[in-house]
């Protein structure tokens, strides 16, 4: 993986470019992404026969342009990505913390809750979840949170039950600080490398959960341009307008792709063990 000063540039490119994209989506995308063009449906991309520089990706099969949907669809993946990766990990190491620092029966309940929740198939219940809740952005990402913690707090209290054994913490406890500023300021501090991780490498897990969720009609409204459901929408297109899967499916393996590629590297530079010296 080609990188400048130790920074992997396709990942770091690819994900500046989702991000971008999500971000100023209103700005680049030349065409409202819902408009309807009936008289120039399926029209292909620039370079192919038939296509035309009013559509430089090609149109769906109701005149959309597949770019600025693509650009739209970017915005509802970094959205929902974004969200559930910070409010997830965030409860997952809290209570990763009060698991492992405080113990006793709250440490007890803490885990077996985790545990009972890791048990459960990830994706049936999700897909259960949506169907009784409704296709809507918002009940996306409170699925994905509600059963996305779970892997943040298992991993995490293994590092706090660690971090509590360190002669800092005893020295901390003779000192005479308190539970809580110990655990803010001495035990979350030597967590956070693992929590980034975890949080680079989940956030590719939530982009597949979303569009999991909206290619199955589950997740985002078909008024919303997501990349899910623009390759529920392109399947049965496949045979003859290859750009409809394409470009949604090629935008999903880019970014999951960069996200592990990223957090394969971050842990590597934030274990001492593979640091070059």
């Amino acid at each position: 993986m080609t990188a400048v000063k130790g920074i992997p540039i396709f990942p770091t490119l690819v994900l500046g470019v989702f991000i971008l994209s999500g971000i100023f989506a209103g700005l680049l995308a030349p065409y409202d992404p819902v408009e309807n063009h009936i008289n120039e449906a399926l029209s292909p991309p620039v370079w192919q026969e038939g296509g035309t520089t009013k559509y430089l990706l090609g149109t769906d099969h109701l005149g959309r342009d597949m770019l600025s949907r693509l650009l739209y669809g970017a915005t509802v993946s970094l959205r929902v990505g974004f969200i559930v990766v910070f409010v997830s990990g965030g409860t997952g190491a809290i209570l990763a913390i009060l698991a492992g620092f405080i113990g006793g029966w709250v440490g007890t309940a803490i885990m077996r809750l985790t545990d009972m929740m890791l048990s459960i198939p990830y994706l049936l219940i999700a897909i259960v979840m949506a169907v009784l809740m409704g296709p809507s952005v918002n009940n996306v990402i409170i699925i994905l949170i509600v059963l996305g913690w779970t892997q943040y707090t298992r991993v995490l209290h293994s590092e706090v039950l660690r971090v509590k054994e360190a002669d800092f913490i005893q020295l901390a406890k003779v000192a005479g600080c308190s539970k809580t500023r110990i655990m803010l300021r001495h035990v979350f501090p030597n967590i956070v490398n693992t929590l980034i991780i975890l949080g680079t490498l989940n956030l590719g897990q939530v982009i597949i959960m979303e569009a999991s969720l909206s290619f199955i009609g589950a997740g985002v409204p078909p008024v919303f341009p997501a990349w899910g459901r623009m390759l529920a929408d392109g399947r049965q297109y496949i045979t003859f307008a290859w750009w409809l899967c394409v470009w949604p499916g090629l935008a999903i393996l880019l970014v999951v792709l960069s996200c592990n590629l990223l957090g394969d590297w971050i842990r590597v530079r934030l274990d001492p063990k593979f640091r070059q010296i």
